[in-house]
């Protein structure tokens, strides 16, 4: 009965996170659907918000290098106080990008991380069956 519980519980935490389906190259991916009956809820949990922070470094760095080659007036300009300002926009900007969906880079990470953690219990969960 416990295990029945575990699995729902599994189910419910996949079901509220409806960004990363396990699809992968927009086609099912049963290795990840499989990985994900393995893994612990709060587990999964970590992993989605990892994965969303990762790729809002990597976009903060790319905006950042965007903006960098900027000169002029206005918000973008080049005056001592700019620097600080743009800094602040790049990780607003790329915070708002990373939870809106992204460019996919944290669905890539997110499924690393489940397919690592999933090969790490899996032999402790086929030695207690």
């Amino acid at each position: 009965m416990e295990a029945h519980t575990v699995n729902d519980l599994i189910t419910t935490a996949y079901r509220s996170t409806p960004r990363m389906k396990p699809m992968l190259n927009g086609r099912p991916d049963p290795q990840l659907a499989r990985a994900l009956e393995h893994v612990l809820p709060r587990s999964i949990e970590k992993a989605k918000a990892t994965s969303e922070d990762f790729e809002a470094m990597f976009l903060n760095s790319m905006f950042s290098q965007m903006t960098s080659g900027l000169k002029g007036e206005g918000p973008f300009g080049d005056t001592p106080g700019t620097g600080v300002w743009r800094s602040m926009l790049t990780e607003q900007y790329s915070r708002s990008f990373a939870k809106a969906g992204g460019v996919g880079v944290s669905d890539a990470v997110f499924r690393a991380l489940i397919m690592q953690q999933a090969s790490q219990t899996k032999p402790s969960s086929k030695e207690s069956a």
